[in-house]
């Protein structure tokens, strides 16, 4: 599992002529299962997605097809955790 950490660098001005593509990135690694949670910092000064995938390599991949990368928007960080413990109900959720 991994945390992709999303810390813009650009005003919010540039990052929102962006978002339309970049919810549609998101989103197509959500149809692939690999993407399962994502949302907005607070305050706004990026973003957090959590990714299933077998490698962080596959990760970096998909980073390279973001919007927010691709235009230098945003530091992105992946930060690889094996999990412990989860609520049951997540277990199916998250893919565990």
């Amino acid at each position: 599992m991994f945390i992709i950490d999303l810390n813009y660098i650009v005003p919010l001005e540039e990052v929102d002529k962006y978002m339309a593509p970049h919810v549609e990135h998101l989103e197509k690694y959500y149809d692939k299962g690999i993407f399962v949670i994502w949302g907005r910092k607070e305050p706004r000064t990026g973003g957090i997605i959590l990714a299933l995938a077998a490698t962080k390599q596959e990760i970096e991949k998909i980073i390279t097809e973001d919007p927010f990368h691709i235009h230098g928007l945003a530091e992105i960080t992946v930060t690889e955790f094996l999990t412990s413990k989860y609520r049951p109900e997540l277990k199916g959720i998250l893919g565990l």
